[in-house]
């Protein structure tokens, strides 16, 4: 019986852990009930982890490493930012 529950406890964290990483930084700001300046300084942190976790993701299938990496991150990063 505490084994059941104990692998449901961890199933809820597990599934509120994928649902926190499907929000918008628009929706997490909200849920934090964040205002004025503290709001803009997450979005602004927010859409640059987002788009520097979607650039890795990007290299590591293209299987880059090294200064092949770095410079595609750079570029991507850049690119992610003008796109705004």
């Amino acid at each position: 019986m505490k084994k059941t529950l104990v692998i449901a406890v961890l199933s809820l964290f597990a599934a509120n852990i994928a649902l926190a990483d499907d929000m918008s930084c628009a929706d997490k700001a909200a849920q934090k009930k964040l205002a004025g300046a503290a709001k803009n300084s997450f979005m602004k942190k927010c859409e640059k982890d987002t788009a520097k976790t979607a650039c890795e993701s990007q290299a590591a299938d293209k299987k880059l490493r090294g200064a092949a990496k770095n410079s595609f991150m750079t570029k991507c990063e850049k690119d992610a930012a003008a796109a705004k």
